[in-house]
């Protein structure tokens, strides 16, 4: 596990839910090429681009108030918030939740956790297409709004753990 990332995953609340929460959910920035690394995938670094793509992240999401920050396992999605967390003075909280086949699903915890709010998910492009996927099944957005770009954010509004609104960030 990478220095400074705590294992977490996000808990049941009580509290009331509030009209509206907001996510910024990540996809990690651009990793070397899976099929040129002979390791564990889980350890699979950033790329040159995307340590780049990781620093600039900080410039994106800089307008926008964040109070925590999960990421899947992965080296890749925790490099990839490694620049914002340093810069917010904020550690970063390692979810299997985020992990790689873990779907909607996974991502559908940190929206139902009333506690959490102004949350960065960082994880991969599956869970982000579902999550493109559901959003425009359920019309929150339109199909070929926004997209599935490596470092890309999505910033969701919640309301009773679902996304109900939903704005694109393109990658840095």
């Amino acid at each position: 596990m990478a220095k400074g990332v705590e294992s977490a995953r996000p808990q049941a609340s009580t509290r009331v839910d509030a009209l509206s929460r907001t996510f910024y959910v990540v996809r990690h920035a651009k990793a070397g090429s899976r099929s040129h690394w002979s390791g564990d995938d889980r350890l699979r670094p950033l790329s040159k681009k995307g340590h780049q793509q990781a620093e600039e992240l900080v410039k994106v999401l800089e307008p926008f108030p964040v109070s925590v920050i999960f990421s899947s396992p992965y080296l890749r999605c925790v490099q990839t918030v490694e620049p914002l967390a340093r810069m917010r003075r904020i550690g970063i909280k390692s979810s299997a939740s985020l992990e790689e086949g873990h779907g909607l699903a996974g991502l559908t915890e940190f929206l139902r956790n009333r506690d959490l709010d102004h949350a960065v998910l960082s994880t991969h492009g599956d869970i982000v297409w579902e999550l493109v996927e559901d959003l425009v099944q359920r019309h929150v957005i339109k199909g070929g709004e926004g997209g599935f770009e490596k470092c890309s954010t999505w910033v969701l509004g919640v309301d009773g753990g679902v996304a109900t609104q939903a704005r694109y960030l393109r990658a840095p």
